[in-house]
């Protein structure tokens, strides 16, 4: 189910669930609101990727669990279509699955959201990830890597991270504890644009999709461990 293109700065919105409901729902909130608007839905992750690529909206809002093809498999499907590059998949999930997140963070989501999530935060959500801001709650993130990892087999400081500089390093261990541009900046005495400056060749040096595959890939190399702090 899909509808024709918008143009202009209005923010579209796909939106994926086998729950008919649940999409109403969905539908409702995102119409309502100015500069929105809802070009497709899904309720399957094979459907899902069809819409986006008919339609290439700004945000997919992908739920996890759905029959035949999932919201994990649909999230890789997505992230590595290169003619998909601008599209973000945000998840939506429950806490209660935290090793399906963290799977669809390394598959390339954006970040995700609690099904609860009040409509406003939601709505800011959408924006915050349109605006390039990946990680979408950066505390909760790394709580959440962090109690993966925890159980994760340990790793040694991968030779990957050799193409960073050591700042580079620096601001990536930030980012991976959750500190925003502005904080990391406070931290390291640097200016905000410095900071998203070296986020950004960090991002680009390790084939990082966003922040989000970024803080993954700090725990993941052992550049940062469960427990540590800056």
């Amino acid at each position: 189910m899909t509808s024709e293109q918008t143009t202009g700065d209005t923010v579209r919105v796909l939106l994926v669930d086998d729950q008919v409901l649940v999409r109403a729902g969905l539908r409702a909130l995102v119409d309502a609101e100015p500069g929105m608007t809802v070009v497709g839905e899904a309720g399957d992750g094979a459907t899902a990727v069809d819409v986006a690529r008919a339609e290439r909206p700004d945000v997919v809002l992908m739920d996890i669990r759905m029959p035949g093809t999932d919201g994990l498999a649909a999230t890789r499907l997505i992230s590595a279509d290169p003619d998909l590059d601008a599209v973000h998949v945000v998840v939506l999930t429950t806490f209660e699955e935290d090793d399906y997140v963290f799977e669809a963070i390394r598959g390339g989501a954006a970040g995700f959201l609690v099904k609860d999530t009040e409509p406003a935060e939601l709505l800011r959500a959408i924006r915050t990830v349109v605006a390039g801001e990946s990680l979408l709650s950066p505390r909760a993130t790394r709580s959440l890597v962090e109690a993966y990892a925890t159980h994760a087999k340990p790793v040694s400081l991968a030779p990957e991270l050799g193409v960073l500089t050591d700042r580079e390093r620096q601001v990536m261990q930030l980012v991976a504890v959750g500190m925003t541009n502005a904080e990391i900046a406070e931290h390291l005495f640097v200016s905000p644009m410095t900071t998203k400056t070296h986020v950004s060749r960090a991002m680009i040096k390790l084939g990082a999709r966003d922040r989000a595959q970024l803080v993954v890939f700090a725990y993941e190399t052992g550049l940062v461990t469960p427990g540590w702090r800056p």
